[in-house]
């Protein structure tokens, strides 16, 4: 029987009915991808409050990589809910903050001490993170990268690189932050190819210090290992080696944001993990908390304790409802060879992706690392002009077909897969099914561009 059940037009009444009371009621700020109002949801599966069944390819933005409502995490909630809901940990601490901070220092690459400040959000966990990389270095400079995204706080927005929606009409940011080219290989921004290119944009990082700002003034370079928002970009293999090693050089600390590429989003724990390299600190969250409002900022202990005792903390970071969970998520994606299942999904994708480079013109490049999957979309192969209209197309194609998906990109024209890695092979394919009709029916919407099609 095939997940996807649609009973009504898309969005059914009732989710309109919702939709004009959150006008009402809520900013036009918060934005949707979909118009669909959710009632209920499984594993990889969602239903909406017209009782129509979506397949999930987007996980909560990433938050949902054990699937919804797994089991094993309901019921560490549940006899959590039987103790307390609510404490504190800097009034009166307990055990599950410990354990937590326990298992991700384990976890986390590097064969040193290392020790976990808990908090509820990634843009939180980013902003802990700067402010102990300044109190351990005594320097003021962030340097961080093009198509960047690290969260909606100030400090967080000062990092982050796409002006709109994000950061226009927020200004001014705060200061000492500085920005250089990322990886991104299918836009060079120096017009170079890998490998002939030398990791120009790695190497880069050192030129800076004699043009942007003086080495001695960096306390940090912050890195998403694959990036999120940017477009599910990863750099070549060698780049994060090279990028440390500069950093090792000069006394400044790597920090890798692992919040949307972590908790084994790429067939690894972390994903710089792919890279061999051992940042100062990561930063995680998202499906760190299995489903709940949970983030970690983890580091080399030496580091970590550089704020003084009261300079870090929080009224509900590291909340009991959400270690619990964490701990129940973490053990599922050990326990139930979650790590494996997602490079088997990216193997999956990337076997039908391959094809759709050939097949339609709009596909200009699928790419990605495990289970964190994208597909970019071009108007052109050969000029690579963005196709964001045809996007968002796209992504409506799939939701009024049953399939929930997400965009990405400083272009708007990124399609990217966070599905649950406790989807079925069943289930991806439905899901796979439902995005390659969207990308034939955008083929037969435009002839004037004349895509190519096959019979792969």
């Amino acid at each position: 029987m095939k997940s996807i059940q649609l009973r009504t037009e898309i969005p059914g009444p009732n989710s309109r009915v919702l939709m004009k009371r959150r006008e009402a009621a809520v900013p036009r700020g918060p934005y949707h991808a979909t118009p669909i109002f959710a009632a209920r949801a499984d594993g990889a599966v969602i239903e909406d409050v017209d009782g129509n069944k979506f397949l999930d390819f987007a996980g909560g933005i990433g938050c949902l990589n054990t699937g919804h409502r797994p089991v094993q995490i309901e019921s560490a909630i549940r006899q959590q809910l039987e103790k307390y809901l609510h404490l504190c940990f800097s009034v009166t601490p307990y055990e599950g903050y410990i354990a937590v901070a326990e298992k991700l220092n384990a976890l986390a690459p590097g064969k040193f001490a290392k020790k976990t400040l808990l908090v509820n959000s990634g843009a939180e966990a980013v902003e802990n993170a700067i402010k102990i990389a300044r109190a351990y270095t005594k320097r003021p400079a962030i340097i961080a990268f093009n198509d960047a995204f690290h969260g909606r706080t100030m400090m967080a927005l000062s990092l982050t690189s796409k002006t709109l929606p994000y950061k226009v009409g927020f200004e001014p940011f705060p200061g000492d932050v500085y920005r250089l080219p990322y990886a991104y290989c299918y836009r060079c921004s120096y017009g170079l190819t890998y490998p002939s290119c030398k990791l120009a944009c790695a190497t880069a990082l050192e030129d800076a210090f004699k043009r942007i700002v003086a080495a001695e003034s960096v306390a940090a370079v912050i890195a998403e290992p694959v990036l999120g928002e940017g477009g599910f970009i990863a750099p070549p293999k060698e780049y994060y080696s090279v990028l440390q090693e500069i950093c090792r050089k000069y006394g400044i600390l790597f920090i890798a944001d692992e919040v949307q590429s972590g908790i084994g989003r790429t067939g690894k724990f972390f994903a710089i993990e792919h890279y061999g390299a051992e940042p100062d600190i990561i930063v995680s969250a998202k499906s760190l908390g299995g489903g709940l409002p949970l983030a970690a900022v983890t580091g080399r202990s030496e580091i970590m304790d550089a704020a003084v005792v009261g300079g870090l903390g929080g009224t509900f970071g590291g909340n009991p409802l959400a270690c619990e969970a964490a701990l129940a998520a973490l053990e599922m994606i050990e326990k139930d060879g979650l790590l494996a299942r997602s490079t088997a999904l990216g193997k999956q994708f990337e076997e039908r992706g391959k094809k759709w480079e050939k097949q339609f013109q709009v596909v200009g490049e699928v790419r990605g690392l495990g289970g964190m999957r994208a597909i970019e979309l071009v108007k052109n192969p050969a000029t690579r002009e963005p196709a964001a209209d045809e996007t968002k197309k796209l992504a409506q194609y799939c939701y009024e077909n049953g399939l929930i998906t997400i965009t990405a990109g400083t272009y708007s024209n990124v399609m990217r897969i966070l599905v649950p890695l406790v989807v079925s092979d069943a289930q991806f394919s439905e899901g796979l099914d439902v995005l390659e009709a969207g990308l034939a029916h955008l083929c037969s919407a435009a002839p004037e561009r004349q895509f190519v099609t096959s019979n792969l």
